[in-house]
């Protein structure tokens, strides 16, 4: 019996209207979607009438859910890899099953659409051609080593922030240097915000706001473009 196929479908970071025709059409049609959160991508495939069954599969889940859902690929079963938003394998742990895969010599096929990542670049307003993506900064150790390198960098550099860090993020980025920032939160909701001025300025900004919700994106500026 021949493998399954593996398709690494991006999902809307929001607005549900952000999936693809051809996400929607593999969505259907492959025998099982694993999700990072059943709940959250249930409410997905609700609003397009998609019955396929869903399976968890998120950061902390055990290598035996990793070899479970490789089994079903070796015995001919179509598997559709979604996170709760925006595409699979970047900041998420995608990368372990998807890695698993390539060493078992299954078929993996890319269903690009939505990314935070992309979203905000493609506003930037500066040169991106080159790039760095940085993920998310560590919580706590090698935390103040990570804003060092993203402020003395030549090229952009993007990573994401979570609502209950972004002040402590711009304190300390604010420390070392007051280069340009722009700051995308809640991107393609309703309350969609992207910020632009310089670090001191965002660090006013969103201290003064009520409440801090969404995920953040955020690009620095490279050293000079100041």
């Amino acid at each position: 019996m021949d493998n399954g196929i593996l398709y690494i479908v991006a999902t809307p970071i929001g607005n549900l209207e952000d999936i693809t025709l051809r996400a929607l059409r593999i969505l259907k049609e492959v025998d099982l979607i694993a999700c990072e959160d059943t709940r959250v991508t249930r409410k997905l495939l609700d609003r397009f009438e998609i019955k396929t069954p869903t399976v968890s599969y998120f950061q902390h889940s055990k290598p035996t859910k990793i070899n479970k859902i490789v089994g079903e690929l070796q015995y001919g079963k179509n598997i559709a890899l979604v996170t709760d938003a925006g595409t699979p394998g970047i900041s998420d742990p995608g990368n372990l099953l998807i890695s698993e895969c390539v060493k078992n010599k299954i078929k993996i096929v890319p269903i690009p659409g939505p990314s935070a990542l992309t979203a905000l670049a493609s506003v930037a307003g500066i040169d991106m051609q080159k790039f760095i993506f940085m993920a998310f900064p560590p919580h706590k150790k090698g935390r103040e080593k990570f804003f060092k390198e993203v402020v003395a960098d030549k090229y952009p550099v993007i990573y994401y922030e979570s609502p209950h860090r972004i002040i402590k993020n711009l304190e300390l980025l604010s420390s070392l240097t007051d280069k340009k920032i722009i700051i995308g939160r809640e991107l393609t909701k309703m309350f969609e915000e992207i910020f632009r001025g310089n670090i001191k300025e965002a660090l006013i900004y969103f201290k003064n706001k009520d409440k801090l919700r969404g995920e953040f994106v955020i690009i620095i500026y490279p050293n000079g473009n100041h």
